[in-house]
């Protein structure tokens, strides 16, 4: 998420660093303090809306897992008025409203996961964010100290280090992006083979649900 990748940039930024850089230091620092209010107004509409994203999926989770008993109700239904064909198409219902109880199950793992993600964004720029306003004046006069000792020529060599690790950051990223790409590759041409595989499983398991619930319901019969 582009706005996550934005707070983390304002809050690994050594403010120290942005000051000795900035040919105005006054303007600069008001200026960070402006972008990290900015972005915390975004962090906490975003953490609104996760959340609200959250309760829905909790919702639908717990919607479907309710057609999953009431198709399994129907299903034994029509075993007891000896429908096969209607208890099959029932169980069949059951199974696919299974299926999107596991994919709710994962989405809604993953959104808290992005919830949780963006509440710690929130914390860490909140507390920069008070850091800086604290300090604001105490960096802009500890710059034109630092000045005053030559430290500019520290800033300048610092950040030629940065350029060589930023230059292996994207030669690791190209890496893991042709990697990702080949794996997706293999995932894709094996997938039809999955498909046809789960299809007859899937088959089998509804065959067996129906003989299961056949003698389920012929043994509640006789006694």
């Amino acid at each position: 998420m582009a706005l996550l990748e934005r707070v983390s940039t304002l809050v690994r930024a050594n403010l120290n660093d942005l000051i000795d850089k900035a040919e105005e230091p006054e303007k600069m620092i008001k200026q960070v303090i402006l972008d990290m209010q900015n972005q915390l107004l975004q962090v906490k509409t975003q953490v609104a809306i996760a959340i609200a994203d959250q309760h829905l999926l909790e919702k639908k989770k717990k919607e479907n897992e309710d057609k999953v008993a009431e198709w399994m109700r129907k299903a034994e239904l029509a075993v007891d008025k000896k429908q096969d064909d209607l208890a099959r198409a029932a169980l069949q219902r059951v199974e696919s409203y299974r299926e999107l109880s596991g994919n709710f199950e994962q989405q809604l793992a993953d959104q808290k996961v992005q919830v949780e993600n963006l509440k710690s964004a929130l914390r860490s720029l909140e507390q920069k964010l008070t850091e800086a306003q604290a300090k604001a004046d105490l960096l802009v006069a500890r710059h034109r100290r630092a000045r005053a000792v030559g430290k500019a020529t520290d800033a300048r060599v610092a950040m030629g280090n940065s350029s060589k690790t930023n230059t292996f950051d994207r030669m690791k990223r190209k890496v893991v992006h042709a990697e990702a790409l080949s794996h997706a590759k293999a995932e894709i041409a094996a997938e039809d083979m999955e498909d046809r595989l789960a299809a007859l499983e899937k088959e089998d398991r509804i065959e067996q649900l129906l003989a299961e619930m056949k003698a389920k319901r012929g043994a509640e019969r006789t006694t």
